[in-house]
């Protein structure tokens, strides 16, 4: 069965309240991976349809705050799947709920393991980027997949 990513797009919104924000009216940052972690592993399930588990959290930017009363819009896809695993981008834009006018906040890139029924590793079909956009994220999926791979093995 073919696997393409806009199978695995997620479309997420949050509503910053103040309980999830510091003293400078912020969001915590601790609340933003959160729901970064939440809309990633919902596009992995969407793609693996199996148990799945976060295995990374590879380059974590904050760009911008957001602010009490903002609405994060958080959309994930993933961007290329090896073996048992596949790596999701997450991008995170505010929106100001009464202008309408939003920043981008926060990227990252989350890598997911798929788990058979005893929790043990299993694979994943291979995802079939189709426009020019999801092709540059798969191929910068890869070389970040290599990388990975090679920052593991250093660790051994």
């Amino acid at each position: 069965m073919e696997k393409f990513v806009k199978d695995s797009n997620v479309i997420m919104h949050e509503l910053i309240l103040p309980n999830d924000t510091n003293n400078l009216n912020t969001v915590f940052g601790g609340k933003v991976m959160q729901y970064m972690d939440l809309c990633a592993a919902m596009s992995a399930y969407k793609f693996a349809r199996t148990a799945v588990v976060t295995a990374s959290v590879d380059r974590l930017d904050f760009l911008a705050p957001a602010r009490v009363g903002d609405m994060l819009i958080l959309k994930s896809s993933v961007n290329y799947s090896h073996n048992s695993s596949m790596e999701v981008g997450v991008r995170i834009d505010a929106e100001n709920v009464k202008t309408g006018k939003t920043r981008h906040t926060a990227t990252a890139y989350l890598t997911f393991v798929s788990l058979d029924e005893k929790g043990k590793p299993q694979k994943v079909e291979n995802i079939i980027p189709e426009t020019d956009d999801e092709k540059r994220r798969y191929k910068e999926g890869e070389e970040r997949h290599a990388q990975r791979v090679e920052r593991l093995k250093n660790k051994k």
